[in-house]
């Protein structure tokens, strides 16, 4: 996109106008699909276009740490879909580094994001002291910020006892075994249900298909206690809590956007671009493979367990269902789509997904049923009769398929290919010279 355009003071006031009115727009739209979508499409363009330096970091601040916010105080349905799209944006950036950068194809990533979940949630809920029965559970509110540490060590730790059977393995077999890994993290805790003889009636270390409920929310009191001084009204301060967890995402997303970049332009980065090209030359090189794809998974493994510590906070209850296999799908669905290796492609591929899946496919679902339910006759057909199976919000899996066929056709180095991913796919090779009869030997 960049190529279309030449740096220019009219294209930097063209996009901050752009901006702006999306911004407008979508404070008074309402929940519409649309300008919600031009007032995201804002940062694409303030983030990818040739703009003077100080317009993108100003511009995009303005929008995601003022616009965002204020219209999600206005109507928490926004302020719902740019958090999913955070979370799992940073979901996207930890696969990426075990994907896109070391060439690991991981199937079971969702089993992290589920070791940070339960973690928080067995310890901060009445679930922990039902089975420990320890009179210091469930532990106090402000233990949150501890557990988000504890989080990352404990995912880094499942993600190196994930690699540690797998180094040997490459391709299809490190896929099957990656997945088999996500799916025993969901049947254990699925069936870690035994009943237990007290009087709170939970069952087992996760109450099994049940889930975890009454689990304990990040602790903002401090903000609620703030807000409740300046005279803001109780009813609104559910909506102030919602942008406190936006803003403690964007951190958690800021943060992996840095390490991610670092890494990637380390030695260890150089190392796991090695390994995903040839792993026998890397090794040749020096390239330690053992230490090289722990680190891979471990660092990985890390973003997706403090974010599931972030998401069991946010939804105060969890389940099994939270991270069964579609999820490990979905998240890969977005690197790939964004492009392989590439930090800003696995968030853009990452916000596509999440809106197209939150808002975009039940909107047409909406707009189907509210023509169906008028009675709409087109080409000669009533809408009235037709069955709601067709409703596109029941078709995501689908959708996301076609998505991706689509994109391995046209465009297999994604949206935002990495300049390494993108010289790969087009550079082409050198003729082979041609042997004739005047010119052998």
């Amino acid at each position: 996109m960049t190529r279309l355009f030449k740096p220019s003071p009219y294209l930097d006031l063209a996009v901050i106008a752009y901006a702006l009115l999306g911004a407008v727009v979508t404070y008074s739209a309402g929940r519409s699909v649309l300008a919600f979508l031009w007032l995201l499409s804002s940062i694409f363009f303030a983030t990818n276009l040739p703009l003077s330096k100080p317009v993108k970091i100003v511009l995009s601040a303005f929008v995601i740490l003022v616009v965002l916010p204020v219209v999600g105080i206005r109507n928490t349905f926004y302020l719902e879909i740019v958090t999913q799209v955070g979370i799992f944006a940073a979901l996207s950036v930890g696969l990426n580094i075990v994907v896109g950068f070391a060439g690991l194809l991981d199937l079971g990533y969702v089993a992290f994001f589920a070791s940070g979940a339960y973690l928080w949630g067995i310890f901060s809920s009445p679930q922990g002291q039902s089975f420990f029965h320890a009179s210091w559970l469930p532990v106090p509110a402000w233990t949150f910020w501890i557990f988000l540490l504890l989080a990352v060590g404990v995912a880094a730790l499942f993600g190196i006892l994930l690699g540690l059977p797998v180094l040997r393995l490459r391709g299809d077999y490190l896929a099957i075994v990656t997945l088999g890994f996500g799916e025993v993290i969901r049947i254990l805790a699925n069936n870690l249900d035994k009943p237990t003889n007290d009087a709170t009636g939970l069952n087992g270390l996760t109450n099994g298909p049940q889930g975890i409920a009454g689990i304990q929310g990040a602790p903002f009191s401090w903000v609620i206690d703030l807000l409740t001084r300046s005279g803001v009204a109780q009813v609104d301060l559910f909506k102030y809590q919602a942008v406190m967890y936006y803003l403690l995402v964007l951190g958690v997303i800021a943060v992996a956007i840095t390490a991610a970049q670092r890494l990637d332009n380390s030695r260890i980065g150089r190392a796991w671009v090695a390994i995903r090209e040839d792993e026998v030359a890397a090794q040749a090189m020096g390239v330690p493979l053992v230490k090289t794809k722990l680190i891979a998974f471990a660092t990985g493994a890390s973003f997706a367990g403090i974010m599931g510590a972030i998401f069991a906070a946010r939804q105060l209850t969890i389940s099994p269902e939270n991270f069964n296999f579609n999820e490990s799908v979905g998240v890969l669905a977005m690197v790939v789509l964004g492009g392989l290796g590439s930090i800003p492609g696995a968030i853009l591929g990452a916000a596509v997904l999440t809106v197209l899946n939150l808002q975009i496919l039940p909107a047409l679902s909406q707009s189907l049923n509210e023509l169906r339910n008028a009675g709409t006759i087109v080409l000669g057909y009533n809408l009235a009769n037709l069955p709601s199976q067709f409703e596109p919000a029941k078709y995501q899996r689908l959708v996301f398929g076609l998505v991706l066929i689509i994109m391995m056709i046209y465009r297999p180095q994604g949206l935002i290919p990495s300049r390494r991913r993108s010289l790969e796919l087009t550079q082409s090779e050198p003729p082979m010279p041609v042997v004739t009869e005047g010119n052998v030997g």
